[in-house]
């Protein structure tokens, strides 16, 4: 099915906008698009740039939106489930960020482990009232390192290093 997928993205949209969209979608983002990048046989440089600016993109609407997105799914009967399960989602990994707090906001959107990334760490800012430039600055230097992360991962450390030379 993976695979199905896969291959309609590539034929019908090519490898770079493949990695852009898979960037900016929940649970996937750069962790996914990144080697998704190098499996496609693009280079470092352009996977990183597509990934992270691909990531990056929804933050703001996150950071802004959110809370009030949430509140409206709450009133729908069909969505009130999902919404209170965002919240209990964001709630589990809110701790984490509280005790450090900007910093802390980085170290979860750059460390990539299932269950963090920049959808994750706006939402729990957002829900956090956390301060919308600064909460955005974080993120995106999360993202930024995430993205290092997982080009050291995905392309090697050869690939890397050739990346910074």
């Amino acid at each position: 099915m993976v695979s199905a997928i896969e291959t309609f993205l590539f034929e019908t949209l090519g490898k770079e906008l493949c990695v852009f969209i898979c960037s900016m979608i929940p649970i996937i983002e750069l962790r996914g698009a990144i080697p998704l990048g190098a499996g496609f046989g693009m280079g470092l440089f352009e996977t990183y740039i597509l990934s992270v600016i691909g990531n990056i993109l929804p933050v703001p609407f996150i950071l802004l939106f959110i809370r009030v997105v949430l509140d409206f799914m709450k009133k729908v009967k069909g969505l009130k489930k999902i919404a209170l399960w965002v919240e209990a989602k964001a709630d589990k990994h809110k701790g984490r960020i509280e005790k450090y707090a900007y910093v802390g906001l980085f170290l979860f959107v750059a460390i990539p482990l299932p269950g963090t990334g920049a959808w994750t760490g706006s939402l729990i800012a957002a829900l956090m009232k956390m301060k919308f430039w600064k909460s955005f600055l974080w993120v995106v230097l999360g993202v930024l390192a995430a993205g290092v992360i997982m080009s050291v991962i995905s392309f090697g450390i050869a690939g890397a290093v050739s990346f910074f030379a």
